[in-house]
């Protein structure tokens, strides 16, 4: 019995951390928008609509020091700087699309 609480301690630490940074807001969405390919600054500010230069910029370096996110600089001329999805980015986005479908059948009705 011992052994079922330690498993399940073991799994309520990972999520907590899981959603420590999926869980705040544009996370998500910067994940999703990396979905379809590398972006650029100004594309991702574009594709999540809202969001300011200043949030966008934090949660990308979140998003890069979790290992969720690549940063890529071309030296140019002109510079440019990209980002992508790592492998462990790219593991999230089926999980993400479970995550909204299962909350569309069951918590919409109680968000409003």
């Amino acid at each position: 019995m011992a052994e079922v609480d330690e498993e399940r301690q073991v799994c309520d630490v990972a999520v907590t951390l899981a959603f420590s940074v999926l869980g705040k807001r544009w996370n998500g969405m910067i994940v999703s928008s990396l979905g379809g390919g590398p972006s650029t600054f100004v594309a991702l500010r574009r594709a999540v609509a809202g969001i300011s230069d200043t949030v966008l910029s934090d949660r990308l370096a979140e998003l890069t020091d979790t290992g969720l996110v690549a940063r890529t600089v071309d030296t140019g001329p002109p510079i440019t700087v990209s980002y992508a999805l790592t492998p462990s980015g790219e593991g999230l986005l089926p999980i993400l699309d479970q995550l909204g479908r299962w909350a569309s059948a069951n918590l919409a009705e109680r968000a409003h």
